[in-house]
């Protein structure tokens, strides 16, 4: 999933105290799973935008809505269109590509941000998220165990670690980051598969990523 986290709230603040009427519009997928910008968070911000606006004397006017998803036309339903049209401007909570996104359904709407986007990432455990991908354009995974090497080790290597690493640990920050390649080594270990290990593979096709320009993946199966 994307993982999000609260942008500072004075920040937020200077930006909707521009505005009578704003709308904080959450959304109930990934930003909801890492806590960052679901109907819980919403409402949270809302009473905070509505304290800090009696203290400083500020008349802003705040409701909170939240969407399945606001990366996707058809969960910007009519109650949701009629609650957007009627706000100056909308703090979405959803990552930047919700952000963008509503922002192109309404396009004479100011949409602000709430969050700032980190990764694609996983649940380490309660309340720490962890990234796991880094959405290159070309999976390598099938090659490495399931352990992405572009994604774990600190510096993209594709073919074994760097002379940093020692103890398993990357030495970018050896007291919190395991090196990606003792992670690749250990897992294809376990399966019985280090000879795979030696093969040289080729220089990362970096065109599949974000060279080039914004990404498309067009289904003509999908198409209408």
């Amino acid at each position: 999933m994307i993982i999000a986290e609260r942008k500072p709230f004075e920040q937020v603040y200077e930006n909707v105290r521009k505005h009578k009427k704003i709308l904080i519009l959450g959304c109930g997928t990934c930003v909801t799973v890492c806590m960052a910008g679901g109907a819980k968070e919403a409402g949270i911000l809302a009473s905070q935008i509505a304290l800090a606006a009696r203290e400083k004397g500020d008349a802003i006017e705040v409701e909170q809505h939240t969407i399945e998803r606001q990366c996707d036309r058809e969960f910007f339903n009519e109650e949701t269109a009629r609650k957007i049209a009627a706000a100056d401007a909308v703090l979405s909570l959803a990552c930047g590509v919700g952000v963008q996104f509503c922002a192109e359904v309404f396009p004479e709407k100011i949409v602000y941000p709430g969050v700032n986007t980190k990764f694609y990432g996983a649940t380490a455990e309660q309340g720490v998220w962890v990234e796991r991908c880094a959405g290159c354009g070309e999976c390598v995974l099938d090659k490495f165990g399931g352990i992405c090497p572009i994604a774990r080790c600190s510096k993209s290597l594709l073919n074994g670690p760097c002379g940093g690493s020692a103890k398993g640990k990357c030495e970018v920050d050896p007291s919190s980051i395991e090196c990606g390649w003792q992670l690749i080594y250990d897992r294809m270990a376990r399966l019985g598969r280090l000879e795979e290990l030696e093969e040289n593979q080729p220089l990362k096709d970096w065109s599949s990523g974000r060279d080039g320009g914004p990404r498309k993946v067009v289904r003509e199966d999908m198409k209408f």
